[in-house]
Parts: structure tokens; C-alpha cells; sequence
């Protein structure tokens, strides 16, 4: 008999209730989480990815018995999310992106006691599990610091120490390399990686497309509080074999020519980056090499380095589920 999902959601939904206005209050229901559904097997480093405001986090907060959904209803090791809330966070870790979730006046030594007396760590326990993930994640050397002197990837290292003073069966991520630098990032997805190598069941959020390539098994797709597309990262791929990517390198291209090629029937989606000296366009397109004649007229007035025709990547399959 196969064993039980580490995850099972069904039908989970989240609406917030807020207030608009100043002189006549008026009451508004933001629905962060429309009707969600999945499972993640034992042992799968899982991925959610979606644009901001898509559920992300909101769906991670509820699996991890931070927020009660308002219908719907979900099991995590077992456990329902609703019913068993201290059981389930003896055997998850949660590792945040960003700064969020440490005490900065005190050192990183202090931040894990802490945390493993409120996980109900043992003593004994706690310590030789501090001194084994200071060690892990690079920090032993800095461990009786104020985390207030930290950099912000010192930080990101000691929330995944954080997150495993326990020992979890299940971790949850929330985009846990956001803002770091490339460096830290390789090292903090290699870390990752290892983790998944050890057994531990992973959830993932993130926004980049690639490290969803790179890490995992499965990658869900959430879109306006519903999931859009759930499979691996080749299997989505699936949604733009039918398309191409044009990739153009070049200096001087603006928001216009930009705008001018959204205004193209065959083409499904554009992404640039113009803030760099070499700037980058990416076109999506069902038309192939015969658009190149019109990205060369479109960008006449800029300078063009290179033009390439490109096997969609994952991101490309995200651009295309996302705008659909």
C-alpha cells in the first residue's frame, strides 16, 4: 500500500475581509485563495509559483496551521490543519525569504534556542543541533553575533537553520532566495537540494522560473487563487512546444517597441529587461523565424547585437499559464 501524501488539499479557500474608505466605511472581501487542490507525495520537493497576490504565501500559511481557511480542508503528515495544529508544527519547519521571523538584538545562538525551545526541543538535544547547523549553514564562526550586524544572506542562512532546529519531516519554503545575491542563492539551492537528497519533504514558493527547473519534481502553477497547470517542470513545458522564443540582445529598446510587439496576433507573450547596458527582449511567438523581419523594422531605431530562436523554457510555459 503506497504511503500516505505529506500534503492532501482540497478545496481550500481564504477570503479576507477589509475596510475601504474614510468618512462611510465600506466592507470588502478580498478572496486570496479561491479553490485550491493538490497533493505532495513523501520525500517530493514540491513547487507552487505565480505572479504576486496569486495565493502563494496565503496557501502556505494555511498548510502550516498560521491561517484557518474559510472552506475547504486539508491534511499535512497525517493530520488535519484545522484539528491537529500542534502536532503538525512538532514535524514542519518553515524558512522565510527575506528578514522576516528573527530577533536582530540578540545573537544567532540565542534566535535558535529560542526556537527550539518553542518547537519543544530537549536540551540537550537543542544544543548539539544548534552547533550542527551553525556548522551546516556557514555561520559558526559568527554564531555569538547580534544578527542586527548580519548581512542579508547571513540572515537567509540562519532562517533555514531556523527552520530545521526540529528536525521536520516537511519544510516549508517561501521564496527562500529572494534578495540574495547570485553566490548566496547557488548556495542556499544547493543546500535545498541536499535537504530533498536527506528525505525531507520540501513545499516551495517561488518567482524564480528557473530555480522551479532546477529543484523540482512537480511545480503547480496558481492563478487568481486556483491552480492553473500541475506537473513537472518538463511536463509543463508541454503548454509551449507549439511556440518558439525570439531573444533578441540589444542597446537602445524602449517600453514602445516593447507595446509594438504586444500589438502582434501571433505573439503570446514579450518580456524584457532594459535596465541594463546589454538589454534583453524575449518574445513568445507562434509564428517562428518569420517574425524576425518584424522585430527588425519594430526595432529599427535601436541597436541590435543578436538575434536568436529559443526552445521554450519553463518560464515561458509560466507567461503563457498565467496570462491565460
Amino acid at each position: 500500500m503506497a504511503s500516505q501524501p505529506a500534503i492532501e488539499a482540497h478545496h481550500l479557500q481564504k477570503v479576507y475581509n477589509t475596510s475601504r474608505g474614510i468618512v462611510r466605511r465600506t466592507r470588502q472581501e478580498i478572496v486570496a485563495v479561491k479553490d485550491v487542490s493538490f497533493s505532495v507525495q513523501r520525500g517530493e520537493l514540491f513547487g507552487l509559483v505565480g505572479p504576486n497576490g496569486a495565493g502563494k504565501t496565503t496557501t502556505v500559511k494555511m498548510l502550516s496551521t498560521m491561517l484557518i481557511p474559510n472552506s475547504g480542508n486539508a491534511s499535512v503528515l497525517g493530520f488535519d490543519i484545522e484539528k491537529d495544529t500542534k502536532k503538525i508544527r512538532e514535524r514542519i519547519g518553515i524558512v522565510l525569504g527575506g528578514e522576516r521571523g528573527l530577533y536582530t538584538r540578540v545573537s544567532a545562538i540565542d534566535n535558535l534556542r529560542y526556537f527550539g525551545d518553542l518547537y519543544g526541543v530537549p536540551p540537550a538535544t537543542r544544543n548539539k543541533r544548534i552547533k550542527e547547523l551553525l556548522d551546516l549553514v556557514g555561520l559558526s564562526d559568527r554564531a555569538k553575533d547580534r544578527v542586527e550586524s548580519y548581512s542579508r544572506g547571513m540572515k537567509q542562512r540562519l532562517h533555514l537553520a531556523k527552520g530545521l532546529i526540529n528536525d521536520p519531516e516537511l519544510i516549508f519554503m517561501d521564496e527562500p532566495t529572494i534578495g540574495l545575491d547570485p553566490e548566496m542563492a547557488r548556495d542556499t539551492r544547493n543546500m535545498i537540494k541536499d535537504l530533498s537528497k536527506a528525505g525531507k519533504t520540501i513545499f516551495l514558493t517561488t518567482h524564480y522560473m528557473f530555480e522551479a527547473d532546477e529543484l523540482c519534481d512537480r511545480v503547480a502553477v496558481i492563478r487568481s487563487g486556483e491552480i492553473a497547470a500541475l506537473d513537472t517542470p518538463s511536463g509543463l513545458k508541454k503548454y509551449v512546444m507549439d511556440t518558439s522564443v525570439v531573444e533578441v540582445e540589444g542597446f537602445g529598446i524602449t517600453e514602445r517597441e516593447v507595446s509594438d510587439f504586444k500589438k502582434i496576433p501571433e505573439v503570446i507573450s514579450v518580456s524584457a529587461d532594459l535596465e541594463e547596458r546589454k538589454q534583453i527582449l524575449r518574445i513568445q511567438t507562434s509564428k517562428g523565424s518569420e517574425i524576425i523581419s518584424e522585430v527588425q523594422s519594430i526595432l529599427r531605431n535601436a541597436r541590435i547585437y543578436d538575434i536568436k530562436i529559443k526552445e521554450p523554457t519553463l518560464e515561458d510555459a509560466y507567461l503563457r499559464l498565467v496570462a491565460s
